[in-house]
């Protein structure tokens, strides 16, 4: 019998090779990525019908179909516009594998801002797929009179708005401020219009354009870190010599600003969380190209990111907010 050439030893050398790989434990094998589930419950705001409701239904529906297989969206309404019930809801369900998105207005982060008992959640941590987001100014009538010392009448609907963040904003700055309550939408309006107030709030789509169409100019636009709509105006970060007041202020206007978030939830596996976003990343090139008049601005990524994370500053930030309330307004959530 002759003894193998060097070729034939080569080619069994590497049949042996090749034997020993497909041998080896399946564990140090690549393993798959996960897949987004099959199906996925959305947890909305009040009422069904809602802008904030129809805005997540609309785009969680666009967003699925970029997703690498078809996900069957089911909706659920739970409580009022202001979130806190569906984000109390989507706390306390474990559902970290992506079968749950939320629908969070902004209303809900500021009801835990200033402390209402009944919203028992926490945000930080949970992972913005898109946001919905407005820019947010102070606006009046005439020049600015934020280099005087008049005191300034500012409309407010409630200490425990989110606009109240402009009244803290104010103080920070050193200009003197007298807060008129009651007064929101219209009835700001028509108090500027018979000089009986001398700023209000308006967080719009297109804010400064509703201020000229009111007749009144922007004085201040009211910042969340890392986003200027307004970079010609005076920003509010000009207190940053306050920084735990600022940053609660800054809360209160990222709860003013923010419309709509989606979010899943802190323990989602982050190959879910990739496959929503990258879908995400298409649809905010697709609003890219919509009519940009009355439209909201698509944020994604690190941008939504930041400005989510802006609606949870550091406990004593929050806490600087509550005992400013209670001080200068007389204020405590219920």
């Amino acid at each position: 019998m002759s003894r193998p050439g060097r070729r034939e030893c080569l080619g069994l050398g590497a049949l042996a090779l090749l034997a020993g790989a497909c041998a080896r434990p399946a564990l140090s094998q690549p393993q798959p990525a996960a897949l987004v589930p099959d199906s996925t419950t959305l947890l909305l705001p009040g009422p069904e019908g809602g802008a904030a409701a129809q805005w997540a239904q609309d785009v969680a529906a666009r967003l699925a179909r970029g997703l690498p297989h078809a996900v069957a969206l089911h909706s659920l309404v739970l409580g009022g516009s202001d979130g806190v019930t569906a984000a109390n809801r989507f706390a306390t369900t474990e559902a970290g594998d992506g079968r749950l998105l939320l629908a969070m207005p902004g209303l809900a982060a500021q009801a835990r801002l200033i402390g209402e008992s009944r919203a028992q959640f926490d945000p930080e941590g949970w992972l913005p797929i898109c946001v919905s987001w407005q820019p947010a100014v102070l606006a009046g009538r005439g020049r600015d009179p934020l280099s005087g010392n008049r005191p300034l009448r500012l409309a407010l609907p409630t200490p425990g708005a989110p606009e109240t963040a402009a009244l803290l904003a104010l103080d920070l700055l050193g200009h003197p401020a007298v807060p008129l309550f009651n007064l929101t939408g219209r009835a700001a309006e028509a108090a500027l219009a018979a000089g009986e107030v001398d700023a209000m709030v308006i967080a719009a789509p297109a804010a400064a354009r509703r201020a000229a169409e009111l007749g009144l100019t922007p004085w201040l636009e009211l910042e969340v870190p890392g986003r200027r709509d307004y970079p010609d105006l005076p920003s509010t970060a000009r207190a940053a010599t306050h920084p735990l007041p600022l940053a609660a202020a800054e809360a209160g206007f990222a709860a003013l600003r923010l419309r709509t978030a989606l979010m899943l939830p802190r323990l989602t596996s982050a190959d879910v969380v990739a496959a929503w976003r990258r879908a995400a990343l298409r649809w905010q090139e697709e609003e890219a190209h919509q009519p940009a008049e009355g439209a909201t601005l698509a944020l994604v990524g690190a941008e939504a990111r930041a400005m989510v994370a802006a609606l949870t500053p550091a406990p004593t930030a929050v806490l600087a907010y509550r005992e400013w309330l209670l001080r200068r307004l007389g204020f405590q959530a219920a």
